[in-house]
Formats: C-alpha cells, structure tokens, sequence
C-alpha cells in the first residue's frame, strides 16, 4: 500500500513526504519532480510554454506512474487531485492523506520557498489566490482523501508523528 500525501502547495507534502519515507524506509515518489524529469525542464517553464492544461496532462501521466507502484510514499502536485482519473488512481492501491492548512499559512510557506517556483501564485494578490484555489479544490481533496490532516502551526515532527499513528492503525484494520 502506498501512503499518498495531497493538498494544495505549501501544505507540506514534499517536507513531510522525505521525512515519512525515511521513518517508513519507503522511497519517496515526487509527481512533480517526474513531471519535471520527464519533460527535462521546470514547472515553471512547462506552464510557460504549454499552459496549466499541458502541465496537467503530464501530472496525469506522472501520476499513473507513481500510483502503479507499491509500498512507496507518494507527494502530488497541489492540482493532482483535479483529475477523477488521478484520484481514483491514487486510492486504487494507497491510503490518501489530504494535508490541509489555512492560506495564510500556505503563502508563508510558500513565500519561504520562492514564488517564483508557484506559477500559479504570479499576479498582484497571491493570498486572494490561494483562497480560491483552497474554496475551488477543498471538494476534490475530500473526495480523494481518505484522512484529512492539518498542519497549521505544527511541527513537521508532529504532522509525520500523527501520519505515522495512521498508518499503524491501517496496516492493523485496513482502509476505511
């Protein structure tokens, strides 16, 4: 079974995710990084050239290809969920663990990586943006998700911590 982490960017699934699959001794699959590998350049640069819609089509391969893999934890994009297709993908063989956290924290978060990295954050009120995207795909991650874990003023060892509890109860008594 595969542990996947979903939620919108700056949630914390790429943080997270590394030090789960360390703790688990599970490798780490990052859909965003294999869209990255695939199309031998940035996300950045792909939403440059192909749109959000070219990004998404190479999500979705990225997605299936991680989601055919076993006994892996798996960190998405913030937009992997977007698709019925990724979502039915990634709960056929993984517990999903939706990551959720307020804009205000998501921006903080996300400020400290780099807007530049966010294309979907460019323009003039990246919070106001956020809150969108948070009202718009608040209904696809509860419907991927299988447990809803938020990370507003925790430590990333308190989130892993909680995950892990999750999993050992799982493992015993099987998806819900």
């Amino acid at each position: 079974m595969n542990i996947v982490l979903v939620g919108l960017m700056g949630s914390g699934k790429s943080a997270v995710g590394r030090l789960l699959a360390v703790r688990l001794g599970r490798p780490l699959v990052d859909t965003d990084a294999l869209v990255e590998a695939a199309a031998g350049c940035s996300i950045a640069e792909i939403f440059a050239a192909e749109g959000e819609e070219g990004f998404r089509r190479r999500e979705a391969e990225a997605v299936a290809q991680a989601a055919a893999g076993d006994n892996q934890v798996i960190a998405t994009g913030g937009g992997a969920v977007l698709r019925a297709e990724n979502r039915a993908a990634l709960r056929r063989n993984g517990l999903v663990i939706w990551l959720d956290a307020e804009p205000e924290s998501l921006l903080r978060r996300a400020r400290a990586q780099g807007l530049a990295r966010r294309p979907l954050l460019a323009g003039p009120d990246p919070l106001a943006r956020l809150r969108d995207l948070s009202a718009a795909r608040r209904p696809a991650y509860a419907e991927a998700a299988h447990v809803r874990v938020v990370t507003d003023r925790r430590s990333l060892q308190d989130v892993v911590a909680e995950i892990m509890n999750i999993v050992e109860k799982i493992e015993e008594r099987g998806l819900p």
